[in-house]
């Protein structure tokens, strides 16, 4: 009898072990109320800072939410509602943005180094200073947008809607510009030596002081 109680515990140690043992690393991420997982519905979801480095947000609705300085990196966005956003300062490096809604969002100062981000729409974004560099960006409309400062060298931006986008001392040195759209843009100062320019739309675009411009306004 004196053994009993040992017995038993031998007997309860690989239950309480496997119990231990169960992985949930599939039970989906949840941040203020937001479940971090495919079509799931977080608007005006307080993300600030979040780490969301490699996680799946296609078809999230995040309209108006903040992601001010989140870790986006890697994490996949295509179809993602972004639409008024304010991702001021995130990182979304390499990040795949797919025709993904961010109009009227706030890049600003963001890192988009490497995007994938074919046909999105940021109609009207704010871009200042953000770091666009090596973006895939074909087909993205971005009409209306701010994008002073920004960094888009070796950008692809073939067959994007760029008209009235300011772009004032944004660099554009080596970007992909066939067939871009951009009347009525404002790239006073901006650089784009090196740039692909052919058949580029730059009808009654603003050139004062930029370099690398076109000489007339369709190239």
């Amino acid at each position: 009898m004196t053994f009993l109680p040992l017995a038993l515990l031998l007997a309860v140690t690989p239950a309480m072990a496997l119990a231990t043992d169960i992985d949930d690393s599939d039970t989906p991420l949840s941040i203020n109320g937001c479940v971090i997982a495919e079509a799931s519905q977080c608007p005006g979801a307080d993300l600030r800072g979040a780490k969301l480095a490699n996680q799946d947000l296609r078809k999230m609705n995040l309209a108006g939410a903040d992601l001010r300085d989140a870790d986006l990196r890697h994490a996949r966005l295509d179809l993602a509602n972004l639409e008024k956003a304010r991702l001021q300062g995130a990182n979304l490096t390499r990040a795949s943005l797919q025709q993904s809604n961010l109009r009227l969002a706030n890049l600003s100062s963001a890192r988009l180094m490497a995007i994938q981000g074919w046909g999105l729409f940021a109609q009207g974004a704010q871009f200042a200073n953000a770091d666009l560099s090596a973006a895939y960006l074909q087909f993205a409309r971005l009409s209306g947008a701010r994008m002073q400062q920004a960094n888009l060298q070796a950008a692809d931006l073939e067959m994007a809607w760029l008209s009235k986008t300011d772009l004032r001392g944004a660099h554009l040195n080596d970007a992909n510009l066939q067939e871009a759209k951009l009347g009525q843009s404002n790239l006073e100062q901006a650089h784009l030596e090196g740039a692909r320019l052919h058949y580029g739309n730059f009808q009654d675009a603003n050139m004062q002081g930029c370099t690398g411009c076109p000489a007339t306004w369709e190239h």
